[in-house]
């Protein structure tokens, strides 16, 4: 079992009406709000861990085809 994060106040600007409003469905406010925020987090992390394998797999395929075909610029070099 891991040990409970601590908790720090911040500070954040909210829309007045939409805290009312919010204060009204849920008795605890800041535990929703860290819920919500935690699960944006994890959504976020997801997102970018999916974006860095397509572009790993992206990069891959433009190696196998630099193998199997050479580069483009080859037949116009100099070198």
């Amino acid at each position: 079992m891991t040990a409970p994060s601590l908790k720090r106040p911040i500070n954040v600007s909210l829309n007045e009406d939409l805290v009312r409003e919010a204060r009204t469905l849920t008795p605890d406010l800041s535990g929703t709000i860290e819920s919500l925020l935690h699960g944006f987090v994890e959504r976020a992390r997801a997102q970018r861990r999916d974006e860095d394998r397509t572009i790993d797999a992206v990069v891959a395929d433009l190696d196998a085809f630099h193998r199997q075909h050479g580069l483009l610029s080859d037949e116009f070099s100099s070198l």
